[in-house]
């Protein structure tokens, strides 16, 4: 199991979003901690330098970036943003 621990930019981010926005998101990051690995709607994106980077999409809405640090089973919550924004994003790493 894993712990979780969310950035204060993506914590802002979920702050401004409509409570049922939030819940649901706020849900799907739970379920990390049992599997953040990729599989199903979870997927580790290109990054030319280290550390690795995940994204998890959600609800075709949101996309969340995450790292994982087996060592300490942390599983570190980066940014929460918009699939449109995580789309330009991609092109920025």
């Amino acid at each position: 199991m894993f712990n979780i621990l969310i950035e204060k930019r993506a914590e802002k981010f979920l702050k401004k979003l409509p409570i049922k926005s939030r819940r649901i998101i706020v849900e799907k990051i739970l379920e990390l901690k049992n599997n953040p690995f990729p599989g199903e709607n979870k997927e580790k994106i290109f990054c030319p330098k280290p550390p690795e980077v995940y994204r998890l999409h959600i609800s075709r809405s949101y996309t969340v970036f995450y790292i994982i640090n087996i060592d300490d089973h942390l599983v570190k919550i980066e940014k929460i943003i918009t699939i449109e924004g995580a789309h330009k994003d991609y092109f920025r790493r």
